[in-house]
């Protein structure tokens, strides 16, 4: 295991004012491994580069490949009735999902 950097006694102390303990209820010899042994994990983290940018995991599009913003017409009502016999008043009738 290799040796990090320790957090000194007015950190922890710092730390036990921030959360609100006091070293009366708290024992602070395993508060005090527990906080070195995240320090430890920041200083492993910290070793991997993160020159990267965060953004290029994400696909991107480009804006001359976007549709064009054009008006078009929509389906008349009479076409949409066509679609199911379930329509009525202007509502598509779906089956009751909540509830019995």
């Amino acid at each position: 295991m290799t040796q990090h950097k320790k957090i000194d006694e007015e950190t922890l102390e710092n730390l036990l004012y921030l959360s609100r303990l006091s070293q009366e209820s708290t024992d602070i010899n395993t508060l005090k491994k527990q906080v070195d042994e995240i320090v430890g994990y920041f200083e492993i983290l910290s070793k991997y580069d993160d020159s990267e940018n965060p953004y290029d995991a994400y696909p991107s599009t480009k804006a001359e490949c976007l549709r064009d913003d054009a008006i078009v017409n929509g389906l008349d009502m009479s076409n949409v009735k066509k679609i199911s016999k379930d329509f009525m008043d202007g509502y598509f009738q779906v089956p009751k999902v909540i509830g019995n």
